[in-house]
């Protein structure tokens, strides 16, 4: 559930705000309507709890559902159909019923009049870039060449991120495991063993002595310690999700050895290929730089492109354009400004986007062959200091037992 801020009306001619807790904002205007006022606007509330339901994916639509949608719509208005037709039978037969409901609320804003564009940017659950390409194929009366068109970006897309993700897991689950391991042995076993060797009365050694100093504050304020975590987690995480702290962690990407340059160049090729979608399907260069930058997950980058579509539209190129933010790599603009002087923008733009996906594919297959390594010498080393720090009086006992 989202919470939305109403501008409303009553039968007395007053006017006044108030907030309305619903799942879209056509049930808002429903939920007023049933109570006898009048909507005015209708905006989302971006609280704290709206925050988080952002962030664990509330009404939003999962890709592949979204990639699968769009194949069928664009069968069924290839095959003929009207648009409402189509979207009266994907609204009942969706295959992930999840966007059921969302098909359901933009049909009725068709059947209401609304365009396709301007329903599913009334409805809020489509992302910008796909608004605006279907905008572009209303306009162009070409809306299943551009449909095509975006099912092919979504297509590569979905796939680069989905290898991004599988990659991921095993130095992550690697980690995880590592943390739980180190922390039961830690907070657990080791002041068993502090309480044997206290009993038989066994000096500890340094190391046992250092191990202990970390692992009794560990053990006693565990409850607390894990609140801190918590809590400092979701500060931060929070921060990041504001313009000031996304900016301030996205500047800070690229410096960051191995990983830093493959973030960077997967960033560029989601831009790229976002800007030459929406430039074949006939969207002018500078919405169509406004439109990518809404649809970049950095904020780094959607600031940078931003800047550039206003110095486009001064009349600089778009290679200088870029240029001037000192964070598009040379090869790009090069790329870019013989795609210009020739005309054609849209396939270098493409060719800039599979060039470094496939750079940053193999650079960050390279690196995690080499992060599960680091990570297993790093335990290795953890574990042996722990087990020699646990075992180290054992032998001071045995001395003692051999002297005596």
């Amino acid at each position: 559930m989202a919470e939305f801020v109403c501008k409303v009306g009553d039968a007395s001619g007053r006017i006044f705000q108030q907030m309305e807790t619903a799942q879209s904002e056509g049930e808002a205007r429903q939920k007023l309507a049933e109570r006898g006022l009048y909507a005015f606007s209708v905006r989302r509330h971006f609280g704290l709890a709206s925050q988080l339901g952002e962030a664990v994916g509330e009404r939003r639509i999962r890709p592949q559902d979204f990639l699968v949608f769009n194949q069928q719509f664009n069968t069924l208005v290839k095959a003929g159909l009207p648009i409402l037709k189509a979207l009266d039978l994907l609204a009942e037969r969706a295959a992930a019923p999840a966007l059921r409901p969302i098909l359901a609320e933009v049909r009725q804003r068709v059947r209401d009049g609304a365009l396709l564009s301007e329903a599913m940017k009334e409805q809020g659950s489509f992302p910008p870039v796909y608004i605006t390409v279907i905008a572009a194929g209303e306009r162009s009366g070409n809306l299943t060449g551009v449909l095509e068109q975006y099912i092919s970006y979504l297509r590569t897309s979905t796939s680069f991120r989905s290898g991004l993700i599988t990659a991921l897991i095993y130095p992550t689950v690697l980690v995880a495991a590592a943390i739980l391991v180190i922390s039961y042995v830690v907070t657990y076993a080791m002041p068993r063993f502090a309480e044997l060797y206290h009993e038989l009365g066994v000096p500890l050694p340094g190391p046992t002595r250092v191990l202990l100093a970390i692992a009794e504050p560990l053990r006693t304020y565990f409850l607390a310690f894990a609140v801190v975590v918590v809590t400092t987690a979701l500060v931060i995480f929070l921060w990041t999700r504001s313009r000031a702290g996304a900016l301030r962690i996205d500047r800070l990407k690229p410096g960051i050895p191995l990983l830093g340059e493959v973030w960077l160049k997967a960033q560029i090729a989601q831009f790229s290929r976002t800007l030459a979608t929406l430039l074949s399907g006939g969207t002018p260069l500078v919405p169509a730089l406004h439109t990518a930058s809404a649809a970049i997950d950095s904020a780094l980058i959607a600031a940078t492109v931003d800047a550039a579509a206003n110095r486009v539209k001064e009349g600089k190129s778009l290679h200088e354009s870029l240029a001037e933010t000192r964070l598009i790599p040379e090869l790009a603009l090069e790329m870019i400004e013989v795609g210009e002087a020739s005309g054609s923008l849209s396939a270098m733009l493409t060719s800039v986007a599979e060039f470094y996906e496939e750079e940053a594919g193999i650079r960050l297959q390279r690196t995690l062959t080499w992060v599960p390594i680091v990570i297993l010498v790093m335990m290795a080393v953890v574990v042996g200091f722990i087990l020699i720090a646990l075992y180290l009086p054992m032998f001071s006992l045995q001395i003692g037992a051999s002297g005596g």
